[in-house]
């Protein structure tokens, strides 16, 4: 069994249930809801007692359940430059600020990243007269390289 079988049957259940991301991620509890959706997506691992809800959830068997426990082979993109729509937006903002955020970062912190695993992010929807707006909002560790 692959951890993308996992998937494709936690969307199919989710699909048929009719359930939403933050009602799963209500249930499931422990994490914000994003990443409780990336867990499920096979992006994160999940707790044990997460992983039980999950299981429970989804009428996952006890493979299915223990590969929602392991660390994952993070990268879901099957290309390398996405061809979906609102996944080819965050590749662009990356290709046109990406240059821009690294000047900014180390013109303020120094030489170094941002951490993408001391990370906190947030979703939200900004009511706007001429239409909705997402507000994604990111927070990541300062990680300065070390000279040696």
């Amino acid at each position: 069994m692959k951890r993308e079988d996992v998937t494709e049957k936690i969307l199919s259940k989710k699909r048929l249930a009719r359930l939403t991301w933050a009602e799963i991620a209500g249930r499931i509890g422990g994490a914000s809801p994003i990443l409780i959706t990336a867990a499920l997506m096979g992006q994160m691992p999940m707790t044990a007692e997460q992983a039980a809800v999950a299981a429970e959830l989804f009428g996952l068997d006890e493979e299915e359940t223990l590969l929602l426990l392991e660390i994952p082979y993070r990268g879901s993109l099957p290309t390398a430059v996405p061809t979906d729509p609102l996944i080819y937006r965050f590749y662009e903002l990356v290709s046109v600020y990406g240059t821009t955020w690294k000047e900014l970062i180390q013109e303020e912190f120094g030489d170094g990243i941002m951490s993408a695993i001391d990370f906190e992010m947030e979703m939200d929807r900004q009511p706007d007269p001429k239409g909705d707006r997402v507000k994604i909002t990111m927070s990541g560790k300062f990680l300065p390289y070390k000279r040696f």
